[in-house]
């Protein structure tokens, strides 16, 4: 039983920058009660990396947000699309995906989205269903529905042309592409961020020339990363992933500024609007506590979501270790004792990817042992058998010696 049009619509609307067009969606949704009929929403993804952060998340919750209203939810995976790379919002051509990393990237896609979705009731689509299918004609029919004078309303399109940076014809085909995904799912809304709405229209217009009904076009906003300065991007490393550890959750979220603080908590956590305007109405570092707990909590679960909070208290407010830290095996020949390069050390046990990473790490002050700080990345250092390494402000570990021969 559908909720009413009013209920629904207070719902969809949360969070959301634009409707194209409203009143469509109301008449959608009052057919859809009529009916008894479940509207059919499509949120196109494409695996362009391995990891989902909160930011790509927020249209994926919009669509949760219909599929608990009792609609269809229609997750295209953009296994097709991804090969071509969606020009949206971007200064210069992306490098094109390998079809070896797109297959990597969309194992851990469904893994993750099951976190939001509930994946038995998500009708899951490839695009390559249809695109490996076309014959070149079909191509050249499809590009047939665009002009270049309409391409090049497209705002990052032309800045990029006035400024003389080269675009790919090929670029010009994505929209083309996204908008035919429209025609095969039969989709009646499409979800997509802002800067996707140029997309999120020729949909429309693709399917009103097939003599469909066109889909409406829903907008999310792109959500700032935790430096407060560009959008969320795992490549400039201001992330919250949603697989990380909660802890590294948590912590990440207590570095966000006051200032972004309810676009994170309107966007990242499932709050009642009331509930966050209460709740910045306190002092910012309670407040943020609160969203570190409901961003964790929509993840992972509430205990353990009080769990890291405590465990963060206790780290910086009273300068405790954590109840429980890894530990780090070494074995000795000597009593008690282990010498080892401090770089080898960081990245041996997974504190550095790299030599060059664990240098950085070191030289800008972030590693120390039993308190004492390493600066030097040079240094060998002598541990002994208890010793806490502590890199960064939130990982530990306890070194144990074992005795050889």
């Amino acid at each position: 039983m559908f909720k009413s049009v009013e209920e629904q619509l207070e719902i969809i609307k949360r969070g959301v920058i634009e409707i194209v067009r409203e009143e469509e969606v109301i008449e959608k949704l009052t057919k859809s009660q009529e009916t008894q009929t479940p509207l059919r929403v499509k949120l196109g993804l494409d695996p362009t990396a391995p990891d989902i952060h909160i930011g790509n998340a927020v249209p994926i919750h919009k669509l949760r947000n219909f599929q608990e209203l009792g609609h269809t939810a229609v997750l295209i995976i953009g296994d097709y699309t991804a090969i071509v790379g969606d020009p949206s919002g971007v200064n210069k051509t992306r490098p094109q995906l390998t079809h070896e990393d797109i297959a990597n990237n969309t194992k851990t896609y469904l893994d993750q989205i099951g976190k939001i979705l509930d994946i038995e009731k998500t009708e899951i689509r490839y695009n390559s269903e249809w695109f490996k299918e076309m014959q070149f004609t079909d191509v050249i029919t499809l590009a047939s529905k665009m002009t270049v004078a309409r391409m090049m309303e497209r705002d990052d399109f032309s800045k990029r042309y006035s400024s003389g940076v080269p675009i790919s014809l090929h670029e010009f085909i994505y929209p083309l592409m996204q908008g035919y995904d429209s025609i095969m799912v039969k989709s009646d809304v499409e979800i997509g961020g802002t800067d996707q709405i140029f997309s999120l229209l020729v949909g429309r217009d693709l399917q009103r020339d097939a003599n469909m009904q066109p889909q409406s076009a829903l907008t999310t906003p792109l959500l700032e990363g935790i430096d407060g300065n560009k959008k969320m991007s795992k490549s400039l490393g201001n992330y919250i992933g949603i697989y990380e550890d909660p802890k590294e959750i948590f912590g990440k979220t207590m570095k966000i500024s006051d200032e972004l603080m309810r676009k994170y908590f309107e966007l990242a956590t499932d709050m009642t609007m009331e509930a966050i305007d209460n709740t910045l109405k306190e002092h910012p570092r309670q407040a943020k506590t609160v969203l570190g707990k409901a961003i964790v909590s929509r993840y992972y679960d509430n205990e353990v979501a009080e769990k890291v909070a405590g465990e963060f208290d206790r780290i910086f407010k009273e300068h405790k270790i954590p109840d429980d830290i890894p530990q780090i095996t070494l074995l000795s020949n000597e009593s008690n004792n282990h010498k080892i390069w401090i770089v080898k050390l960081l990245v041996d046990h997974g504190f550095a990817s790299t030599n060059g990473e664990a240098r950085r790490l070191i030289t800008q002050g972030g590693v120390s042992i039993d308190d004492k700080k390493y600066t030097d990345p040079a240094q060998e250092v002598s541990l002994q058998d208890g010793m806490i390494l502590k890199v960064g402000k939130r990982r530990f570990a306890k070194i144990v010696i074992t005795q050889t021969g």
